[in-house]
């Protein structure tokens, strides 16, 4: 449990925020919130325990449990202020899906993006701040749907990042200066866990560019890449911590979209070099080799009728990496998604045999959970 000497700040925080987007409402400002929830049920755990949150055994005694609450407070420009855009989303509670260990905060509140941008022309716009990484494709819901993506789906970087669009084509231009607020920081919310912790290393002075091509009514190809620095964060000493690691991904994906059917696939091919990171490769959190290659297929489609949504997440990785005798691991994600007025319910299911670790290596470990979700928006 957060220290309240650090949830007091932090709930403050987030109470003078309200009280500004409030008093500022009329400038051009649009305002929002939410609530959400989960109920979850864990079946099948290879992570179970009494300290576990994870623990099969315990769910059968129980019957599961409501975890994860949180309120969230969005903020976007509605164009009152010429060529200038931003947009804003802050997160309190449990369910704001960020590590305490590991991000800026120190606590369970977290901005999960906050960018000022500038639109040069209607199809022209750079953002400054945490904004979406533009790398492959996010699937309907970022869990359990997001699976064996691990540190390549739903990434919020802070940089700059250059959007537009050519015909029929979309491009993205980006350099992300660090992957989260702060100097030590490797949280970005929903797809946290994949990219070091605050005393092992972090991903930072990152390039990335992604282009998109419809070539025909519904189709549409594309490719992304990146390349960056990744830092040592275990050295005691400044002079220790060295940005000598790198690390290089791929996307190749395709999107279809015809009436109610829509279907994505994309393949990533990753590598992370933690040569140089002396400390950390010298520490338990080191990985099998300082060589770390993946390779992933992840796919999902999709059905929309009305105000239900039907669909399927699924994908299969597997490593190159020396020493890591993990076998191809997979997992599938099937969903529901009803939308009833003012939100969403969604009931998923969750069934894998293995996942991606905190170096972006693939590991075993069997898997499967039922959950609802709830929202609401006001």
């Amino acid at each position: 449990m957060a220290d309240n000497k650090r949830a007091l700040p932090a709930l403050a925080l987030g109470a003078v925020s309200s009280l500004f987007l409030v008093q500022n409402a009329h400038a051009g400002a649009e305002l929002s919130a939410g609530v959400w929830w989960v109920y979850q049920y864990v079946q099948k755990s290879d992570f179970g325990g009494p300290n576990s949150a994870f623990d099969a055994d315990l769910d059968r005694e129980t019957g599961g449990n409501f975890a994860d609450p949180a309120f969230i407070l969005y903020a976007d420009d509605d164009g009152g202020y010429g060529p200038w855009r931003f947009s804003a989303e802050a997160r309190i509670g449990r369910g704001s899906f960020t590590d305490v260990n590991n991000n800026s905060s120190g606590d369970t509140f977290a901005m999960h993006k906050a960018w000022i941008g500038y639109q040069f022309n209607d199809h022209t716009l750079l953002k400054v701040g945490k904004s979406q990484v533009p790398f492959g494709w996010k699937t309907v819901n970022f869990w359990p749907g997001d699976g064996l993506q691990g540190g390549y789906g739903d990434q919020m970087d802070v940089g700059f990042k250059l959007s537009g669009d050519a015909g029929d084509f979309h491009y993205d231009a980006a350099y992300y200066h660090q992957d989260d607020w702060g100097e030590d920081s490797t949280d970005t919310l929903d797809d946290n866990g994949h990219w070091g912790t605050s005393d092992s290393y972090r991903k930072l002075k990152t390039g990335v560019l992604n282009l998109d091509w419809h070539f025909l009514q519904g189709h549409t190809v594309g490719a992304s890449v990146q390349y960056g620095r990744m830092q040592d964060l275990t050295a005691d000493t400044a002079s220790g911590r060295k940005a000598d690691g790198e690390h290089v991904a791929y996307d190749l994906h395709y999107l279809y979209q015809s009436g109610p059917w829509s279907f994505k696939y994309r393949f990533v091919d990753a590598r992370r070099d933690f040569g140089g990171l002396d400390a950390f490769l010298a520490s338990d959190a080191a990985p099998a080799d300082e060589e770390v290659k993946t390779q992933r297929h992840v796919a999902e489609v999709m059905y929309q009728n009305r105000n239900w949504a039907y669909y399927l997440d699924g994908g299969v990785a597997s490593t190159d990496t020396r020493n890591n005798d993990a076998g191809n691991v997979q997992f599938y994600a099937p969903g529901i998604r009803y939308k009833y007025g003012p939100g969403w319910l969604y009931l998923e299911y969750l069934w894998s045999d293995g996942d991606i670790d905190a170096n972006g290596d693939v590991y075993e470990g069997n898997f499967n959970a039922a959950y609802v979700a709830f929202d609401f928006y006001f």
